[in-house]
């Protein structure tokens, strides 16, 4: 047997949320756009902003850096088509900036809070369907780890999930002008704008690759791990079979995972504990990727499981090297900040994707101080 060792106390800072539901395999893309705004962290920058086009990181600002720049190497025709691009972006991520300061002080005060950690966040964004044409915006923003505010896009109002958002609902539910303006840009501009972004990345978004798949198992007596790994895009589906046939009992599914080089991890895991010995060979783990046809089978067999239970032998074989970086969030997450993403739904006057301008504040509502303390049941 293999043997690998698990890491159990590992910090991670997730800067990049891959977001993939288990089981779910169909032709739909996103771009999303997410906002940071943190006090009380000494190591991390006050704001950070991150766009992702299906779940691959465009481009990054932080209040460090006080740079606006892009992640990959298909954003630059961009700026190709508009040479100011990346400057107007700049400038619309230093509004956010002072918007999103000026924020967190508030919430601060309306929480009656003052020294500690306390991070605000907003996502925002859009997914579409190419087979269907089915279009679904949202926005949310979330304080301290928890929802203050979500969009209802059916019903053009906003959700408070705690009683010092309910002011901030009330105020935004009235302002119908923003609400409209919303409801274009998340279920027209963006899904326009992010077809654009298909094209200009075409050849790396629109790329298959087909995971490492490893079984895995802690002890004797735990369930059997089916890992995968290194597969693009996310939307992917990973099952356990038995004589041929797709299992739902017994069966757990992990979400899927982004790997630091833009590929994606995910595991399902199989509780064989009332299985007989003999019966192992009639289970199948099955992968299955959107765009390619074959499925990827890997049969469960004993011999071929990697486990850090160690046996008392003196067998220690050469760990693969795909291993050492597979497990890395088989871990004690202590801290998770959802990063980077202020969709910029660029209005098209010019037929270039240009920001909005320095002074909008369409997707950077600003607080009100007045509301401070205010409580609406």
């Amino acid at each position: 047997m293999g043997q690998f060792t698990m890491k159990t106390s590992v910090l991670v800072l997730v800067l990049v949320l891959g977001t993939g539901v288990p089981g779910a395999v169909g032709e739909t893309h996103s771009v999303k756009y997410f906002h940071t705004a943190s006090s009380g962290l000494s190591n991390f920058p006050e704001f950070v902003s991150v766009g992702l086009m299906d779940d691959v990181q465009m481009y990054h600002y932080d209040s460090n850096s006080m740079r606006a720049e892009p992640k990959q190497d298909w954003m630059h025709k961009v700026a190709a088509e508009d040479p100011e691009y990346w400057t107007h972006q700049m400038r619309f991520e230093v509004t956010n900036q002072a918007v999103y300061k000026d924020n967190i002080d508030i919430l601060k005060k309306r929480f009656n809070q003052s020294e500690g950690v306390h991070i605000l966040q907003q996502m925002y964004g859009c997914e579409w369907d190419d087979e269907t044409g089915e279009v679904t915006g949202f926005q949310q923003f979330g304080y301290n780890g928890e929802d203050f505010l979500v969009l209802d896009l059916k019903t053009e109002t906003w959700i408070a999930p705690c009683p010092q958002a309910v002011i901030t609902k009330h105020r935004w539910d009235h302002d119908r002008h923003w609400m409209e303006y919303m409801k274009y840009s998340l279920t027209q501009e963006c899904p326009e704008w992010g077809r654009k972004y298909l094209q200009y990345g075409r050849s790396s978004l629109l790329r298959t690759e087909l995971p490492s798949v490893f079984l895995l198992q802690k002890t004797p007596s735990s369930p059997v791990s089916c890992f995968a790994t290194g597969f693009y895009p996310d939307r992917a589906a990973l099952s356990w079979r038995k004589d041929g046939a797709e299992l739902h009992e017994d069966v757990e599914h992990g979400e899927i995972l982004p790997n630091h080089d833009g590929t994606f991890q995910m595991s399902v895991d199989l509780d064989l504990s009332s299985a007989a010995a003999e019966d192992w060979r009639r289970y199948d783990c099955v992968f299955q990727l959107f765009g390619v046809e074959d499925d990827l089978v890997t049969r469960l067999d004993k011999g071929k499981i990697w486990t850090n239970w160690e046996e008392p032998t003196n067998m220690s074989p050469t760990i693969p090297p795909v291993l050492t970086i597979i497990i890395i969030i088989d871990a004690v997450v202590l801290l998770v900040l959802m990063a980077a993403v202020g969709f910029k739904l660029y209005r098209q006057r010019t037929g270039k994707p240009r920001p909005p301008p320095e002074d909008s504040t369409e997707f950077t509502q600003r607080l009100q101080p007045e509301d401070v303390g205010t409580r609406t049941e």
